[in-house]
């Protein structure tokens, strides 16, 4: 098992992980390319009680296409999202596999709402796909 260290941009807001992702994900849906400023969202969801969360954070709360909501924590200094609570799950945290700021973490497994996909985007050949 391999320790995993998310940090927003500034620093004070971190996420260190004592776990393998239990899933990785790629979301193309409109309100995650707004969220992330990308295109699309990639997030590795993990056990919560194997992630320590350091620093101060606000929550924004936004329920999704789906009906589900999600409480994102983002820095209050710089703004970065570093971790998000599933409220319908909350034995799980998501955190945006871009914080973590290692090209070597694994690829998605699982990508959604594909409908909103950017038609260039290619998503890894082992993917589940779902509209």
């Amino acid at each position: 098992m391999k320790t995993r260290h998310a940090a927003c941009s500034c620093g004070q807001l971190t996420a260190t992980v004592n776990a393998e992702p239990v899933r990785i994900s790629v979301c193309h849906c409109l309100a995650c390319q707004r969220r992330t400023g990308s295109v699309f969202g990639m997030q590795a969801r993990f056990p919560a009680s194997a992630v320590e969360i350091t620093g101060k954070s606000h929550q924004y709360q936004r329920t999704g296409d789906s009906g589900g909501t999600a409480e994102f924590h983002f820095c209050p200094h710089c703004a970065a999202i570093v971790y998000y609570r599933i409220l319908a799950q909350p034995e799980v945290l998501a955190i945006p596999v871009g914080v973590f700021a290692d090209p070597s973490f694994p690829p998605p497994t699982v990508a959604v709402y594909m409908e909103r996909k950017h038609p260039w985007v290619q998503m890894p050949a082992q993917c589940e796909l779902y509209d």
